[in-house]
């Protein structure tokens, strides 16, 4: 006998799908089954913080059985260490240290622009170098030695999950703005365990 698999939203009480037909104007919403399987996956796309809370996915068995499901969708934080703004004298070392907090997994990659260009370690410039440390709390540091007037401007930390930061970096000649920094001695903290995986693509199975 074939089953047929609904799957409800409890904060509205919003009946989502039955069987592989889905009932609510929301496109981020579909239900996924493969011939022949006994999963039946909800699928939502783009996750918001609104997606939040209890999803019963019910099936027209006798008896009747269902299984509830309490999701969280969790936002990663971005930050730049000493932005929105850095003063930093000419001659010393720029340090940037990129943070990434609440990610329920560590980024693929975390990239770093200048001014809107991709950062080359290997360029002629030389003395630029990148640390990166992936865990619950993810740490990329970006060091510029001998910082030169061209250095300024907007630096961009891009990770691939999460949402961009930036800060302005002013190299000056013999001022010394209260935001000054030295050459500073930021370390990386000690990395945690991942949390669970939510991504941009969220699959809740029954």
């Amino acid at each position: 006998m074939s089953l047929q698999v609904s799957w409800v939203r409890h904060r509205d009480v919003h009946l989502l799908t039955v069987g592989r037909y889905t009932y609510t104007s929301d496109q981020r919403f579909r239900a996924i089954h493969q011939p022949h399987s006994e999963d039946w996956t909800l699928q939502i796309k783009y996750p918001q913080h609104r997606d939040s809370g209890v999803y019963e996915c019910q099936v027209s068995s006798t008896p009747h059985l269902s299984h509830f499901i309490h999701l969280t969708v969790i936002e990663p934080d971005t930050e730049i260490v000493g932005g929105p703004e850095l003063f930093i004298d000419r001659g010393s070392t720029i340090n940037l240290t990129c943070v990434v907090r609440h990610s329920p997994e560590p980024p693929a990659y975390i990239f770093w622009n200048h001014n809107d260009a991709i950062i080359s370690y290997s360029s002629t410039r030389g003395g630029v170098s990148v640390a990166t440390e992936r865990g619950e709390t993810s740490r990329s540091v970006l060091l510029i030695q001998k910082a030169r007037p061209s250095d300024s401007g907007n630096y961009q930390c891009n990770p691939s999950n999460a949402r961009t930061a930036n800060v302005t970096v002013h190299v000056l000649n013999g001022e010394h703005p209260e935001a000054m920094q030295h050459g500073g001695n930021q370390r990386m903290g000690p990395s945690l365990g991942a949390l669970a995986f939510i991504s941009y693509v969220l699959l809740v199975y029954c």
